[in-house]
C-alpha cells in the first residue's frame, strides 16, 4: 500500500532541512573537535610519581594525604600541585566541551526548525509561478483557450517556462480557431454541391412527364457538382496530409516541375511567358507538382481574356524561388495578404469552378517545406505570387542533370 504522495513544496522543504541539518552537524563535529585538540595541547601532563604521563586516583589521594602531613616533602607537594592544576584543566577542558555540544545542538534544533518554516514559505513563493500555470492549463480547453499565466517578477527559469505557456496557448488557440473555421467552410463548401444535385434530382422526379433528354440533363448536372465535390474532398485530404509534415525528402528541380505542369496544363488564348532556372530543394515530388499546378492554375482561372502569365524560376541565396504571376483584376493590398486562408472570396476572383483551397494548398505544401510563400498585387491589375523554399545541401551532387535555362514565351494550345 502506497503512503501519502508528498508535494513539491513538501519534499522541497525537506531537502533544505536535510541539507542545513548536514552542514551544522558538520559545523558542530569540527568546532568540536578543533575545541577538544586545543585543550589537548593546551593541557600539559605532569609526571607521575612513575614518571607516567597520566594522573590517576590513587596519585591524587596520595597528593591529599601529603599535604595533610604536619612535615611534608616540598618536592613531593610541588609535584602534587602540578597535579591537581592539570586535573582542574582537564575538568575544565571536559566540562567546556560539554558545555559547547549541549549548546550546538540546542541552537542546531532550533535553526533547523526555523529553516523548516523559512523553506516551507519561500518553498511556496518560488512554486508559485507552477501553481499559475497549472492553475491556467485546467482552464483551458478546446472551448476556452483565453487563460494566460501573465507571470510578472523577474525574468528567470519560471518566469520563461510562463511565457513558452502563454505562447504556446496562443498557437493553440489560433490552431483552434482556424480548425473551427476551416471545418464550417469546409462544411458549407460540401453541401453546395450536394445541394444542386439534390435539386436537380428532385426537379426531374418532381416532373412525372420528364423526357430522356431531362434526365440526360439532370445527368450531367449530377456529375458536374460530383467532380466539384471530389476535387474538394481531393484538396481537404491534400490538407490534412501536409498536417503530418514532410515524409519524402527526394532533390526536386522546380524548373523541371513547372516545364512537365506547363505541357499538361491548356492556357488557350493566355500568353504564358517563362524563365526557368534550376532551382533545385529537397522534398515530396507530389507536393513539388501540387504547388506549380495549384499556382499555373489560379493564374490562367483568374486571368483576363488574352491575357499574360509570367513563370519564373531561380535559385539565389541559398533558396529557390518560384514566381508566377498574371494579369487579371485589380487585388487590394489587403486582400493579397489574405489569399492563402481557406475558402477565401475575393470579389471578382473566384469562378464557378473555384473551390478556394488552391492558394491555400500552396501556402501548406510551401510551409511543409519550411519556405514562405507571399502575394503581391501587380500595378496592371492580377497577382505575383512568390515562393521561397531552402535549396537542396546534399553533399552528392544532383543525379538529374539540370535543364538549359529556358526563356521565352511559350506557345498556347
Amino acid at each position: 500500500m502506497r503512503g501519502p504522495r508528498l508535494t513539491v513544496r513538501a519534499r522541497l522543504t525537506a531537502l533544505y532541512t536535510g541539507l542545513f541539518a548536514l552542514c551544522g552537524t558538520i559545523i558542530i563535529a569540527v568546532s568540536y573537535l578543533l575545541v577538544a585538540q586545543l585543550g589537548a595541547t593546551t593541557v600539559r601532563k605532569p609526571p607521575s610519581h612513575h614518571g607516567g604521563a597520566v594522573v590517576t586516583v590513587g596519585e591524587l589521594k596520595a597528593c591529599r594525604a601529603e599535604q595533610a602531613r604536619p612535615d611534608p616533602d616540598k618536592q613531593a607537594l610541588e609535584r602534587c600541585n602540578k597535579a591537581f592544576q592539570h586535573r582542574g584543566a582537564e575538568e575544565q577542558q571536559a566540562l567546556v566541551q560539554s558545555r559547547l555540544l549541549d549548546y550546538s545542538l540546542i541552537t542546531l534544533g532550533v535553526t533547523l526548525a526555523l529553516a523548516a518554516v523559512l523553506g516551507w514559505v519561500f518553498a511556496g513563493r518560488a512554486l508559485r509561478p507552477v501553481q499559475q500555470i497549472t492553475a491556467a492549463a485546467r482552464a483551458a480547453s478546446e472551448h476556452n483557450l483565453s487563460a494566460r499565466v501573465a507571470l510578472t517578477g523577474p525574468r528567470d527559469e519560471l518566469s520563461e517556462l510562463a511565457a513558452t505557456f502563454d505562447a504556446m496557448l496562443d498557437r493553440l488557440q489560433t490552431a483552434f480557431e482556424g480548425q473551427r473555421r476551416f471545418i464550417a467552410d469546409a462544411s458549407h463548401e460540401l453541401r453546395t454541391p450536394l445541394a444542386v444535385m439534390r435539386a436537380c434530382v428532385d426537379v426531374v422526379l418532381a416532373n412525372p412527364d420528364s423526357s430522356s433528354e431531362d434526365l440526360r440533363s439532370m445527368a450531367a448536372d449530377v456529375r458536374i457538382e460530383v467532380d466539384r465535390a471530389e476535387h474538394l474532398i481531393a484538396a481537404l485530404l491534400l490538407l490534412a496530409r501536409n498536417s503530418r509534415g514532410l515524409v519524402v525528402r527526394d532533390e526536386i528541380d522546380l524548373a523541371s516541375v513547372a516545364e512537365d505542369v506547363l505541357d499538361d496544363t491548356d492556357a488557350t488564348g493566355l500568353a504564358v511567358h517563362v524563365n526557368l532556372e534550376p532551382a533545385v530543394i529537397a522534398g515530396d515530388p507530389v507536393l513539388a507538382e501540387h504547388l506549380v499546378a495549384n499556382l499555373v492554375g489560379n493564374a490562367i482561372r483568374y486571368n483576363l481574356p488574352g491575357g499574360d502569365i509570367w513563370i519564373s524560376t531561380r535559385a539565389h541565396d541559398r533558396r529557390s524561388e518560384l514566381t508566377v504571376a498574371n494579369t487579371g483584376r485589380p487585388v487590394d493590398a489587403e486582400d493579397a495578404e489574405r489569399v492563402f486562408e481557406p475558402f477565401l472570396r475575393l470579389s471578382g476572383r473566384i469562378g464557378q469552378d473555384g473551390s478556394g483551397l488552391g492558394l491555400a494548398i500552396v501556402a501548406s505544401i510551401t510551409e511543409v517545406h519550411g519556405g514562405t510563400v507571399t502575394a503581391t498585387p501587380r500595378p496592371d491589375g492580377g497577382l505575383s505570387v512568390t515562393v521561397l523554399i531552402p535549396a537542396a545541401t546534399s553533399s552528392t551532387p544532383f543525379s538529374t542533370p539540370s535543364p538549359t535555362p529556358i526563356v521565352g514565351r511559350r506557345p498556347t494550345r
